[in-house]
């Protein structure tokens, strides 16, 4: 199943790469293709790693409790502001709001929780804190993008974002307020997992939050939302970010002393009945001396860590 969630979120990283390119009529149909992918990874990922039970309870929060705000805010102007959605351009709708937009909820919601996760280390409110900054960062994006695509638009006379009048302010925080609720109802489903099993959903942050900058920046020509998303995005990216730089040069510092204790062993003529291991560079040898002699030396601890 982790094989499919990442052939699903590669094709969808690869419709995602081609939109700028394709003119306005097949927008549509790449952005329909966009959200399906990118929802059936999420799906399929937390299926594989959380459980079947965890990933309905995704869904449900998520597609199904999106769409639910989504069609009170059609209706009411609640929490959102005023907003009509486009006709025939996003798929099948339900009460005006196509059920693609559900589906997009997902989308955001589901690796902005898993980064969120990585960082906060399972402190909970850092971790819903976190995830709501960055599904509701991730709209500084999305809602430029699509409202310059004509799929929805905003009545006037409400005050905006500078560069963005477009959009009311109001629609950032019915976002923010969303993006809580949604993580604190993930918060309380089962069946929380390691957090290694969550690369595909980080690398589809990390994506969404540098990728859409470098397309609203240099192809879309939306470079006041190209700003926007990278710094609101960036509160949850960039610690993503340092907390994968830290863990690289342990990697590479554990295998990188198991290779020299191997390398003196076997250039003072000592007898090592095995090569270092592969999975954790560790060096394996029989000889008493040889294993006191580095386990103790000074070196061990210098330059090497």
């Amino acid at each position: 199943m982790k094989s499919a969630s990442w052939a699903l979120g590669l094709a969808a990283v690869g419709a995602q790469i081609s939109y700028p390119l394709t003119t306005a009529g097949a927008r549509d149909g790449v952005s329909i293709a966009v959200v399906v992918l990118l929802a059936g990874a999420c799906a399929v990922h937390a299926a594989a790693t959380r459980g079947p039970r965890w990933a309905a309870g995704l869904l449900a929060t998520t597609a199904g409790g999106g769409l639910l705000v989504e069609v009170i805010g059609t209706a009411t102007g609640l929490p959102f502001g005023t907003y009509t959605y486009a006709t025939g351009r996003l798929g099948p709708v339900l009460a005006g709001v196509p059920l693609l937009i559900g589906l997009a909820w997902t989308a955001g919601a589901y690796p902005a929780w898993c980064a969120a996760e990585r960082v906060a280390s399972g402190h909970r409110l850092p971790r819903i804190l976190l995830a709501a900054v960055g599904l509701a960062g991730w709209d500084l994006y999305l809602d430029p993008q699509m409202v310059t695509d004509g799929r929805w638009t905003w009545a006037p006379g409400f005050a905006g974002l500078p560069g963005l009048p477009e959009i009311p302010l109001s629609n950032y925080l019915g976002w923010a307020l969303t993006a809580v609720v949604m993580a604190c109802v993930l918060h309380l489903l089962p069946g929380q997992p390691c957090r290694h099993t969550d690369a595909l959903p980080v690398t589809l942050y990390l994506w969404a939050w540098l990728g859409s900058w470098l397309a609203h920046a240099v192809f879309l020509d939306l470079r006041v939302s190209a700003v926007y998303g990278l710094v609101a995005m960036g509160v949850l990216g960039i610690p993503v970010l340092c907390s994968l730089r830290r863990a690289a040069p342990a990697t590479s510092a554990s295998g990188g002393i198991g290779l020299a204790r191997w390398a003196r062993a076997a250039f003072c003529g000592r007898t090592v009945t095995r090569p270092p291991v592969s999975s954790g560079g560790l060096a394996v040898a029989h000889c008493g001396t040889v294993a006191h002699r580095l386990s103790t030396g000074p070196d061990d601890h210098g330059d090497l860590r």
